[in-house]
């Protein structure tokens, strides 16, 4: 709008200026797929513990990256070690006991992607074997088991990347360089939410025909947990049930506590949070909510940042987005885009508070306004809306990134810390919702109240 001013921008109304601004439309360019090779110029050999669904993504994933190579599997369901080196596309050794795989000299990192039960004592004794340690989301089952495995990876020195793969995104890098310009101005809220409308997406997954004691180390299955007589509904929907798995707040608001991490840069647990929730739909024995919402208080440098999470498994199918709400612009992120949006704050004369006056007090009011800003309007920044190439596999780019870590030995994003915080807020949304009370950290004895 050159040469308007701010007596014409009145008139014609902010939503036209709004309205008038352009779109600029643009294709994120995706890195080359590769991780750098040891000094001898050899793959990072790693083994897998857990072949199922994730796991069998992770090895799909995995075969993309040229620098890696899967040398041995284990799971305690027969039938899945056949899964996994179908997933790959390519042989190798197969075992029920994940130990056979720190056993070998010839594997330098173990892939963890088990039920959330396993994750804290596979990671243990994979690093106490001298391997590096990609460990799926969520890092840990409890605070207590997140707190040993960060001590244990850095006292043993190893690599350790938790799995949450969209902090490795070019699209979670993108929105990192829109909020770091502080084009955002002033954030103190951010809305996140991950929806699903089927029973998959509520973890009702299949029970395969074959599922028995046979085919299942029931035993294995259950370390520590209470003891269950074999359920196969237990085994392989552990998500639902808090003796294996974290519910929503373990699958899906780790994502998007991890997204917000890698934008904003907080790394730190929330001061508080509060949950409500239910089991609306799926009344199948599970433990965990089907809906589950949480509002956190995150501190940051310039005040509190609250962040209100909420996912449903009964509606809104494939429904994902993050929301940072600016005093000069506001960022969308779905699972393919971002999109910058600026508030129009340019000084305008606003009529809403002269509704109660006379005629002329408004005709007064609005011709002070205007001699007192006689200056020209500036141009109304472009909305700006970024897209991922098709086909891009971020999961494929955070096991690139943590190949590269393993020869580099330089800590990835979403390390041991950045894992354990953001597990802790899991662990502090399900608390709150079990408590039915407000959860507070408690940085000092390093524990979740209420």
């Amino acid at each position: 709008m050159p040469g308007m001013t701010r007596r014409s921008f009145v008139r014609l109304g902010a939503g036209a200026a709004v309205a008038g601004a352009v779109a600029k439309t643009a294709l994120l360019d995706a890195p080359m797929l590769s991780a750098q090779s040891l000094p001898d110029g050899r793959k990072i050999r790693f083994g897998i513990v857990g072949t199922g669904i994730r796991g069998c993504d992770l090895l799909r994933s995995a075969s993309k990256v040229p620098t890696g190579i899967c040398m041995g599997s284990a799971d305690l369901y027969s039938t899945r070690l056949k899964a996994g080196k179908e997933a790959y596309g390519a042989d190798f050794d197969t075992s029920g006991d994940y130990r056979r795989l720190l056993d070998r000299k010839d594997i330098d990192a173990i892939f963890v992607a088990t039920s959330d039960h396993h994750h804290c004592h596979v990671t243990l004794d994979a690093v106490a074997a001298g391997k590096d340690v990609y460990c799926e989301k969520p890092m840990s089952h409890n605070v207590a088991e997140g707190f040993a495995m960060l001590e244990a990876v850095q006292a043993k020195k190893r690599i350790f990347q938790a799995g949450s793969q969209r902090v490795s995104s070019i699209l979670y890098a993108k929105a990192r360089d829109i909020y770091a310009s502080g084009r955002l101005g002033e954030v103190h809220s951010i809305d996140a939410h991950i929806n699903r409308n089927s029973p998959g997406g509520a973890w009702v997954y299949p029970i395969p025909d074959d599922a028995s004691p046979a085919t299942i180390d029931w035993k294995g299955f259950l370390v520590d947990a209470p003891n269950h007589p074999f359920d196969p509904k237990l085994f392989f929907r552990w998500r639902c049930f808090k003796d294996f798995g974290s519910g929503l707040g373990g699958d899906l608001f780790v994502h998007l506590l991890s997204g917000i991490q890698a934008v904003t840069g907080i790394n730190t647990p929330a001061n508080r949070a509060y949950s409500s929730g239910g089991i609306y739909h799926f009344k199948d024995g599970r433990d965990f909510p089907d809906f589950l919402e949480t509002v956190y208080d995150f501190p940051t440098a310039n005040g509190v940042v609250q962040v209100h999470l909420h996912c449903n498994q009964n509606n809104n199918d494939g429904d994902e987005g993050l929301v940072f709400y600016g005093s000069t612009g506001t960022m969308v992120m779905t699972g393919s885009t971002v999109t910058f949006t600026p508030q129009d704050v340019r000084p305008k004369f606003e009529s809403y508070g002269w509704h109660g006056m006379t005629e002329a007090q408004l005709a007064k009011g609005e011709a002070d306004w205007n001699a007192a800003h006689p200056e020209q309007l500036p141009e109304l920044v472009d909305v700006e809306v970024f897209n991922l190439p098709d086909g891009y596999d971020d999961t494929a780019v955070h096991i690139a990134n943590f190949f590269s870590a393993v020869v580099t030995r330089e800590h990835v994003v979403e390390d041991e810390v950045f894992g354990n915080n953001a597990a802790i807020g899991c662990h502090m949304a399900n608390h709150s919702y079990f408590h039915r009370s407000i959860a507070t950290w408690d940085a000092a004895s390093k524990s979740i109240k209420v």
